[in-house]
């Protein structure tokens, strides 16, 4: 008994170790970030604009550095963190609720159906209303269509989280479809423009957009941690949740529909950032288990790290070239995962939430 107090201290410990240090490295990540461009500002320039934000008339600096490093440099690096914090959050959630360690709002549809409504606009100008806000909106409105439909498949008490999965990847294949048919009758250099956004890319970010993503990550976190209960039951079962009081089919449409939501914020905005939502996740419960209280903050702070990291490779790598971050995480993320998974299978594998031989969700203790 002794034992298993000083593992589950041990465990706790670490957790928040983790925690504090990914923050502070995210925290200087940032810092170092922000300097980074193609442009001949210095970093000492950058900092005192920054500073003179918080203490007006500090330093001297010329109005165009002041307006080139708070309209182009600081949102992106800002959107960078809330976004990666989002997208981990919602996979997170997507995969306790589904009990998959694969599933994520972007296996449920949500990035192809929103490039399809972002495709509409730029290569058509169909959309809801006209200006800069028209492909956001249209890659919002599109990108909740599956959570409709999804939502709807789950009135059925019958319906499984895996088939809800398989009308995921279903949808998701259908609107993958009717982007590259629509890509076919834009002329070369909209096409162009809706590829990059499919990709998922910050170099269109402006600071009006920050705020959105923030205060979605705000909501999303607080009603995560709110269910952490709900979801550590859903984890060992739909019966066992249920004999625990947790009503489980409320409480998975309400988490499905957070997730999907504050996902399809993040890609109105930015693209198709993908990968973060998977990967961000499994490398929280290899460190720190299964639990959900860790594993929501752990997820959120791993994201915006790893969304930071991509965006320094994708704003360096061949400065002054701004390459497209959602293909850095990619090209990235695919093969850390697959490493992950293979560096020591049986634990990796418990830890996802898979056992390999029977396929079904094992619940990890906290």
């Amino acid at each position: 008994m002794d034992a298993a107090k000083g593992e589950i201290k041990r465990l706790h410990k670490r957790r928040i170790l983790y925690i504090v240090v990914a923050t502070i490295a995210l925290v200087l990540l940032m810092s170092w970030s922000v300097t980074i461009s193609s442009t001949t500002i210095t970093p000492v320039q950058v900092y005192e604009v920054l500073i003179n934000t918080i203490f007006p008339g500090t330093f001297d600096v010329p109005y165009r550095t002041t307006h080139i490093v708070m309209n182009t440099y600081l949102p992106r690096v800002l959107m960078a963190m809330v976004a990666g914090a989002l997208l981990a959050i919602g996979g997170a959630v997507t995969q306790t609720i589904m009990r998959n360690s694969l599933a994520t709002p972007y296996t449920l549809g949500v990035s192809s159906s929103a490039a399809f409504g972002a495709s509409l606009s730029i290569l058509f100008g169909i959309t809801a209303v006209a200006g800069r806000y028209g492909t956001i909106l249209n890659a919002f409105i599109f990108s909740l269509i599956p959570a409709m439909i999804i939502l709807l498949a789950s009135s059925r008490r019958n319906m499984s989280p895996a088939s809800m999965v398989l009308i995921g990847v279903a949808i998701s294949y259908m609107f993958s479809a009717c982007t590259t048919l629509s890509q076919y009758f834009g002329d070369a250099e909209a096409t162009k423009t809706a590829m990059f956004w499919t990709v998922g890319d910050l170099n269109s970010v402006l600071l009006e957009f920050v705020p959105y993503v923030a205060v979605t990550l705000v909501a999303t976190f607080i009603i995560s941690m709110y269910l952490t209960k709900n979801m550590d039951a859903l984890r060992m079962g739909d019966d066992t949740a249920t004999s625990l009081g947790v009503n489980v089919h409320t409480t998975r449409v309400v988490l499905m529909v957070l997730a999907c939501f504050s996902t399809a914020v993040v890609v109105s905005f930015v693209g198709a950032i993908g990968f973060i939502c998977l990967l961000a996740p499994h490398i929280s419960r290899l460190i720190g288990g299964g639990s959900i209280r860790f594993l929501i903050p752990a997820s959120a702070v791993t994201g915006a790290l790893l969304l930071t990291i991509a965006d320094i490779i994708a704003k360096d790598l061949v400065n002054p070239i701004m390459l497209p971050v959602g293909a850095i995480t990619a090209v990235i993320g695919g093969p850390v995962l697959v490493y992950l998974l293979f560096k020591s299978r049986s634990s990796s594998f418990r830890f996802a939430g898979i056992e390999p031989w029977r396929h079904r969700w094992i619940p990890v203790s906290s």
